[in-house]
């Protein structure tokens, strides 16, 4: 999943991840990088961290590597490397429900 942190940063200016994200059944509850993420209906965010109430976006990567949707840079691309590389090569990704490999 893509994450990027939407407080505190100048629309869509602030740090980003590609990286496993665990869902709960509902979906309305993400963990990434040991944060716990609540659904949001925010105007530019769809989670929020339950300890720092920081606004989060979380979307799916896209095929093309264009993950950012504004400003210079690149996500940081951590423990899902080697699924993101493969995804860019068009495999398909995991889907729901799919184990961290």
């Amino acid at each position: 999943m893509f994450v990027r942190v939407k407080s505190g940063h100048d629309i869509d200016r602030g740090p980003s991840w590609d990286a496993w994200v665990d869902f709960n059944k509902s979906w309305k509850t993400a963990r990434v990088h040991g944060r716990e993420l609540r659904r949001l209906q925010g105007p530019d965010a769809n989670f929020y961290d339950v300890e720092t109430d920081e606004w989060f976006r979380l979307s799916g990567p896209k095929c093309d590597g264009t993950d950012l949707r504004y400003g210079p840079g690149s996500p940081h691309i951590d423990d899902a490397r080697e699924a993101y590389d493969a995804f860019l090569e068009e495999a398909s990704l995991p889907g729901r429900g799919a184990k961290k490999p």
